[in-house]
């Protein structure tokens, strides 16, 4: 978890610090906001941080998103709620065999250099021990995959993204540039837990049932924790004339945890099938 050689931690320079103290979490407005995210994360199953960085740090970071966003590959992905093939034994018309599509361009870590003041955020010791006291963990390590630990995901006019839950409890993001219409993180709070799941809730949500969906107004910069693999959701068709552009930040209890092959081909496409290809032809 260390920080770029000979720099200051960059939140320090990036985050409202007036609104929002993470420097100093143990005393003072620190101590009370870390306490007031704490109570949201139980009450709600999120934490949701309106202009968690500075407006004139936020055009720097979308800058930079947008300049690098041609490199992306746009990937369509398929999956189930449950992000797998789903259950065989399963009646075909059962919702949770049925698979969901939806179109992302999409950066991954190895596409973000190190050097921008994106990584250098998503790599702040400040930023990762914030998270941290938030869903008060023990320890907490930003994921060391090389494609996973840090995306970019730009959702075009007329894209959606799928319904699903996380393979993580804690989903964090970061929202770089907002829909002018639609896009709105839409979800089921608490539909399920590590041994149960609301069935006649989710099915009558996938069956186009909205009244138990919950949602809130998210703007450029807002910071979010969410506890994504207990909540289905997911995000409404964007609307406009420009992307709705999230950055996804990936953490994990577990130093050095990677993703397996399988799973970076299956979200990250060909691109990636090819260096993991290239690598075991040469290895």
């Amino acid at each position: 978890m260390n920080s770029v050689v000979d720099q200051p931690d960059i939140a320090l320079a990036l985050v409202d610090l007036e609104r929002y103290p993470i420097e100093n979490l143990d005393a003072g407005r620190g101590a009370g906001f870390l306490a007031s995210c704490r109570e949201q994360m139980e009450r709600h199953g999120w934490c949701n941080l309106e202009g968690f960085v500075r407006s004139e740090a936020l055009s720097m970071l979308a800058d930079e998103a947008n300049g690098l966003l041609p490199t992306a590959e746009v990937l369509t992905i398929k999956r189930t709620i449950y992000q797998g093939e789903g259950d065989p034994a399963a009646p075909e018309d059962d919702p949770v065999r049925h698979q969901y599509v939806h179109t992302a361009t999409q950066l991954a870590d190895d596409q973000i250099p190190v050097d921008t003041k994106l990584q250098r955020l998503y790599r702040s010791d400040l930023l990762t021990d914030f998270v941290r006291r938030v869903q008060k963990k023990d320890t907490l390590y930003r994921c060391a995959d090389e494609f996973q630990a840090l995306n970019v995901v730009a959702l075009q006019p007329g894209s959606w993204h799928a319904w699903h839950y996380d393979t993580t409890e804690c989903t964090v993001t970061l929202l770089l540039q907002a829909a002018e219409r639609g896009g709105e993180f839409t979800f089921i709070p608490n539909s399920r837990t590590d041994d149960t799941e609301d069935r006649d809730t989710v099915d009558g949500f996938l069956a186009g049932d909205m009244s138990n969906a919950r949602t809130f107004d998210r703007g450029a910069g807002a910071f979010t924790l969410f506890r994504g693999g207990y909540s289905l959701h997911g995000v409404t068709e964007v609307e406009g004339s420009q992307p709705r552009v999230t950055a996804i930040l990936s953490y994990s209890e577990l130093p050095g945890e990677v993703i397996s092959d399988d799973i970076n081909i299956r979200i990250y496409g060909s691109r990636v099938e090819k260096i993991l290809a290239a690598r075991k032809s040469a290895g």
